[in-house]
């Protein structure tokens, strides 16, 4: 989700659902201690449950991203160890860590030393080469004796060499029945299935097996798939937002935006995806997605957009 769930994404999901947890893009050790940490670590106060999901590997780098990262007020920080994109292996960073399961352990236990709020892992169920199911489970016992208790399984494995990142998400076969097991196996851990989850239904009927599910690119396509959450996962008995609702809500932030010195596309290129499935769709999206290029009223066209939503 690198450059996707960003923190203008992160604040209008938010408006959507109150419970669900939220995650950065990935955010490497690098860009934090070399780089602007502070526009990496900014988020607003609303953002919350929110964690904080770094890449990397050298143990005392990610101990000391993780106490920025408890510093800024996370709730939470998440290690990668799923993302095959040859960019971040050449750093030893996302999926190839899965062949190196003491060193994920290290890792983890330097920075459970070094914060109190939570540190949990997302990873794959094996790489190839590395991919029986007796090698995952040698992974997941590594890394709970580094005392990580919280473990996101992305279900299929994934292909470090000759796939794109977008075919590691297609091709591999997603295997349900493999992180199952790995729950039936481990069931003092808390196991979050991730992976080709479209809908709040296929949700609740994994929620019979898993602690917990995790929607990826969904719910930033179909950002609109997240406003019964609240009403369906955590029994909330507030009413369901709508659309036009959502945009609303989000108008004074846009503006607050635009105030500062922003452009209106750094927070509505995310939410195109309210733009589908009913008369108008398509205009919504060509006006926030074209016309917001050419506009000498911004907000103006906003409300344009928004009249469109009315009653959707």
């Amino acid at each position: 989700m690198m450059d996707w769930t960003d923190r203008h994404c992160r604040f209008f999901l938010r408006l959507l659902s109150s419970n669900a947890l939220l995650y950065t893009e990935m955010v490497t050790t690098g860009a934090l201690l070399h780089g602007d940490h502070e526009r990496f670590l900014r988020h607003d106060d609303t953002e919350h449950p929110l964690a904080l999901q770094l890449g990397g590997s050298v143990p005392a780098d990610l101990a000391a991203c993780a106490r920025m990262a408890q510093e800024a007020g996370y709730d939470e920080v998440n290690l990668n160890v799923g993302c095959p994109s040859d960019r971040v292996q050449n750093n030893m960073i996302g999926a190839c860590l899965m062949g190196h399961p003491a060193l994920v352990a290290d890792c983890v236990k330097a920075m459970r030393d070094a914060v109190s709020i939570p540190v949990t892992i997302k990873h794959r169920i094996g790489i190839n080469g590395r991919d029986s199911y007796e090698q995952l489970c040698d992974f997941v016992g590594q890394v709970r004796e580094a005392g990580c208790r919280s473990f996101t399984v992305h279900a299929r494995i994934a292909i470090l060499e000759g796939l794109s990142p977008k075919e590691n998400r297609e091709i591999p076969p997603l295997r349900y029945d493999i992180a199952a097991q790995l729950k039936a196996d481990f069931p003092d851990l808390e196991i979050v299935l991730n992976g080709g989850i479209k809908t709040l239904a296929e949700c609740q009927a994994h929620l019979q097996t898993f602690d917990g599910v995790m929607l990826g690119r969904e719910a930033y396509h179909n950002p609109y798939v997240l406003a019964e959450v609240d009403q369906r996962l955590f029994g909330s008995s507030a009413p369901v937002i709508s659309r036009f609702e959502a945009l609303q809500r989000l108008r004074p932030y846009i503006a607050a935006h635009l105030a500062s010195g922003g452009a209106m596309h750094h927070v509505t290129r995310h939410i195109l995806g309210l733009g589908q499935g009913f008369p108008g769709a398509r205009k919504f999206r060509q006006l926030l997605s074209v016309d917001i290029h050419k506009s000498k009223d911004p907000l103006g066209l906003l409300d344009q957009a928004g009249e469109i939503l009315e009653g959707r």
